[in-house]
């Protein structure tokens, strides 16, 4: 197969956006991409799967005259969502949707791996098809179970998430933090319970969790610098079973954002601070359990973005926006505090957002993010 054309990229864009699966379970879709890299020119590939992480693809590029490796990411894995896009390629797996537009990544990056299995580059490229970002941390568990050591190993990574809020095509970037870390949170409180009309024998776990959630909205507000922010989101609260019967137990699950790791971990102090309070305040037991291993912030290496940076702005067939930082979580971050690079949006114009069950992406900005990492990565090897 030569090099795709974009109606192959959109061909296999819908392919994969039929058949979602989620983190860990990607083995449809595994199977999928390693036929299409099949039948790719297969001269100067070297194509690995990982035995302990079954759903990981790796693709090694040998290059010409290699001075470094670089790498390249994208993710697989799709989401629960109940799609209601009413598409005719929408997705054929019920309950689970592409809506974070990981199709797209998947075909801009066959896009660029085909280019360069027919053009084989000066440097060598690592490909790096990554089950289980949305969640079980899939970079990380990759780089712990030493995917990129020896002639895997990138010098710098890059990848991208695509943005329904830029115009379809455009690329988006800024120094420093892109997005923000994460920790999952989940809250357990344990009282006692009892008969609705006799409260006085009974602790109810209700009022306590209501009073937790309460005071956690004072943390951002009151204790985050509002200059370099904050979120705290608590999307799930479970307690009781009847309406006349005094809840002993509640349960709270939530997540928190924040751009740097000491602010996360600042809100991650205040939040036991304020279930202690709870504690003793309702004489309940209540447990916090803070999952460290939430993802970290997406931290773009200062020389390599400068330098991907000014490719972008600098091309005229590229529509480059400087962007803000996003609460958005994204595990990219684990491997970039182990592997310097840059992660950059692709819009995609789009008035869902992600994670929306109606998330359509514009197809003709896949050709044009292979168009433009193509050329970045050839500009790189050359500087």
């Amino acid at each position: 197969m030569a090099v795709l054309t974009e109606t192959d990229l959109i061909t296999i864009r819908r392919e994969l956006h039929q058949h979602p699966e989620l983190a860990l379970h990607e083995t449809e879709t595994h199977e999928r991409l390693l036929t299409i890299i099949a039948d790719f020119n297969q001269t100067h590939l070297q194509v690995r799967t990982l035995p302990e992480l079954p759903t990981a693809i790796l693709i090694r590029v040998t290059g010409s005259a290699p001075q470094r490796t670089i790498g390249y990411r994208t993710d697989i894995d799709a989401l629960p969502v109940t799609e209601a896009t009413g598409l005719a390629y929408a997705s054929q797996n019920p309950g689970i949707m592409h809506a974070c537009g990981h199709d797209v990544h998947m075909a801009v990056a066959l896009g660029v791996l085909s280019y360069f299995a027919e053009h084989q580059p000066q440097d060598n490229l690592i490909f790096f098809f990554q089950p289980a970002e949305e969640s079980e941390n899939g970079g990380k568990l990759a780089y712990e179970m030493n995917a990129f050591e020896a002639d895997w190993r990138p010098d710098e990574f890059y990848g991208l998430h695509d943005n329904p809020d830029l115009p379809a095509g455009a690329i988006g970037c800024r120094m420093g933090t892109l997005f923000a870390g994460t920790t999952e949170v989940n809250v357990d409180f344990t009282g006692k319970g009892g008969h609705a009309a006799y409260p006085q024998d009974a602790n109810d776990m209700v009022v306590a969790a209501a009073a937790f959630i309460s005071q956690i909205q004072t943390i951002v507000s009151r204790n985050v610098d509002p200059i370099e922010g904050g979120v705290i989101t608590l999307g799930k609260l479970e307690a009781g079973t009847i309406r006349n019967v005094i809840a002993e137990t509640a349960h709270i699950e939530g997540t928190i954002r924040g751009l740097t790791q000491t602010m996360i971990e600042h809100i991650d102090d205040r939040i036991r601070d304020v279930a202690a309070g709870i504690a003793r305040s309702f004489n309940a037991e209540v447990t916090v359990s803070l999952n460290q291993g939430g993802y970290l912030p997406v931290e773009n290496d200062p020389a390599l973005t400068a330098n991907f940076i000014n490719y972008m702005k600098e091309n005229e067939s590229i529509e480059f926006i400087e962007t803000a930082p996003a609460m958005t979580g994204e595990d990219f971050g684990y491997l970039l505090s182990k592997i310097p690079g840059t992660m950059f949006w692709l819009g995609v114009g789009d008035d869902a957002q992600l994670h929306s069950a109606t998330l359509t992406p514009d197809e003709s900005a896949i050709q044009a993010g292979v168009d433009a990492i193509t050329g970045f990565m050839t500009y790189r090897m050359l500087h």
